[in-house]
């Protein structure tokens, strides 16, 4: 994940593709963006008659942003409405737990609260799938300052609606309490999977080939764009960003999607990675991560890391150099993972995966192989809590 500056919010983009304007969730982004604009206005103006959350009370806050979402898993024996949860898993069972802080993880400066709560219920999702397991249930908790009106949490859960609706999820818990400043929200991923297929990282092997699923960088070059047309937002508030170029880049970033069809697609054709990982913080932070737990070195080659040609062109115009940014940008939520060399014929040829090196003995390290094929050592410099900002 990448560090965000604490802004006012102010900007919220429009997105234009073909001419046409569009919601990166679904709908007409021209009517939504309206509806943005209204709630920027409704954070900012205190005398506006908005719904205060303390006239709801916390648990009637609860039952009021919950009661529209219903049970579709037989292991989730009870939800919502008692002291706990109560989940029957069959076979092992997997939990994952992250934390966004505004001003941190997020801006809302251009961060759409549905996009919000969609990414957030992703970012959790990905580690299920990165553990070669199936989501079954959320738990989601917020903390908000006074300045968030009902109407604004309301907007936040119907992302987590959309993403618990469209990746087969249950809400099963969670808590609600305030801030002092700003919103955090932290959601806990629930999954399971059978004892054999569970992928750890620790299994990978010298001479397992590395593999990552879909393309790297474009959620790093969407932030760029989104920090750049918010600095022009804020010396003209008149301005409206044409964003039609950047469309794929910048929906990377506000929405990206947990890649549930790896694990399905892997079973399909009976493929069990040695080792397995999402990458949130940067490909070669993640191939670090396996090196480590597997206690095996890599070969990583530059030419087959797989760019969208938006990464590569939004690279030239920010003249930044594009394999530092598919090594380095974080937040794409691929899966990175190995696989015995016998496997090889099984994936060969498959558009959602790219073989991109292998895996060597610890003794010869981690490496970036260049276009003129010189080693470079890896290191990470992807995404880091506690660096001083």
């Amino acid at each position: 994940m990448l560090v965000y500056p604490t802004q006012k919010m102010v900007f919220i983009p429009s997105f234009r593709y073909n001419g046409v304007h569009h919601y990166i969730l679904g709908g007409n982004l021209k009517d939504c963006h309206a509806n943005y604009l209204y709630f920027c206005s409704m954070l900012e103006d205190k005398k506006q008659d908005r719904v205060s959350l303390e006239t709801l009370g916390e648990f009637g806050l609860i039952n009021h942003l919950t009661e529209h979402f219903s049970l579709q898993h037989k292991s989730s024996v009870k939800g919502i409405g008692d002291d706990a949860a109560v989940i029957m898993h069959s076979q092992k069972t997997i939990v994952t737990t992250d934390l966004l802080i505004e001003g941190v993880h997020f801006d809302l400066s251009y961060m759409p609260l549905k996009h919000l709560g969609y990414k957030a219920v992703m970012v959790n999702l990905s580690d299920v799938y990165a553990m070669n397991a199936t989501a079954t249930q959320i738990t989601v908790s917020i903390a908000v300052s006074n300045r968030f009106p009902l109407e604004a949490l309301e907007e936040l859960y119907s992302g987590i609606s959309l993403a618990c609706e469209k990746y087969k999820v249950d809400l099963v818990g969670g808590d609600t309490t305030s801030s002092q400043k700003g919103m955090l929200i932290s959601i806990t991923a629930i999954g399971e999977a059978d004892e054999k297929e569970i992928t750890y990282r620790t299994g990978a092997k010298p001479n397992d080939l590395l593999v990552v699923s879909g393309d790297l960088g474009g959620a790093y070059m969407g932030l760029q764009v989104l920090e750049r047309e918010k600095e022009v937002f804020n010396v003209n508030p008149n301005s409206q960003p044409d964003l039609e170029h950047y469309t794929y880049i910048v929906e990377r970033q506000l929405k990206p999607e947990a890649r549930k069809d790896i694990p399905e697609l892997l079973k399909a054709i009976a493929v069990k990675p040695t080792a397995m990982i999402d990458i949130s913080d940067g490909l070669s932070s993640e191939i670090l991560h396996l090196c480590k737990n597997s206690v095996v070195g890599c070969n990583l080659f530059e030419d087959k890391l797989p760019l969208d040609p938006t990464v590569i062109s939004a690279c030239e115009e920010f003249n930044l150099d594009s394999t530092l940014v598919a090594l380095s940008g974080g937040e794409d939520y691929e899966l990175l993972f190995t696989i015995d060399q016998k496997d090889f014929d099984h994936i060969k040829g498959n558009p959602h995966l790219t073989v991109i090196g292998h895996m060597t003995d610890a003794s010869m390290g981690a490496h970036l192989v260049t276009r003129g094929d010189t080693k470079i050592p890896l290191t990470a410099q992807g995404w880091n809590s506690f660096n001083s900002r």
